[in-house]
């Protein structure tokens, strides 16, 4: 019998740093993200994205990040916790970084619509030495392998609470595949 996709860990912080604080529930808010987190709002607000145009939307409202990847995390030696990447969701059982573009996720009162891979950085190496190898690999043509989750809108907003359960809806037509954002 297999387990429904859930929301394991919720996390938000006020100010632009690498990891987030864990919280029992947090607020969507419709078109603009994390009630309360840094990176809320409907212009960018990824500090170097604001430095480039600070006028461009924001498709990166809310970060997600599959539990699995710190299961595989841990197998490989690292000590990671959810939050402490800096994502807002913490998920378990959804195929994140499979999912088309456009694909709906349904959780407590809200809806998130995904966008994009989340494009790990240098940072990451920072907070772990060695990490970012982990979450951002090269397939066997050289293609880059983007691991640490999945970004989306506020498409719906509402109150989320850590064991929500996450229902899929994808998107009708044409399924195409994640890129960053």
């Amino acid at each position: 019998m297999s387990r429904a996709a859930r929301l394991e860990a919720l996390h938000l912080s006020p100010v632009h740093g690498f990891s987030k604080e864990t919280v029992d529930s947090l607020r969507l808010l419709e078109g603009q993200g994390v009630e309360g987190d840094a990176h809320c709002g409907v212009t960018v607000q990824h500090r170097s994205r604001v430095a480039a145009d600070p006028s461009q939307p924001n498709l990166r409202q809310v970060h997600l990040i599959h539990a699995e990847l710190f299961d595989a995390l841990s197998a490989a030696g690292f000590t990671v916790r959810p939050g402490e990447l800096g994502e807002n969701l913490t998920t378990r059982g959804v195929d994140l970084l499979s999912l088309p573009v456009g694909s709906r996720l349904v959780m407590g009162e809200a809806v998130v619509t995904v966008t994009g891979l989340r494009n790990p950085c240098q940072q990451i190496n920072g907070f772990q030495a060695g990490l970012l190898k982990q979450v951002l690999k090269v397939d066997p043509d050289g293609r880059p392998l983007r691991l640490a989750g999945v970004m989306g809108i506020v498409s719906r907003g509402g109150v989320l609470t850590t064991g929500d359960v996450i229902e899929v809806l994808l998107p009708e037509g044409e399924h195409f595949p994640l890129t960053r954002v």
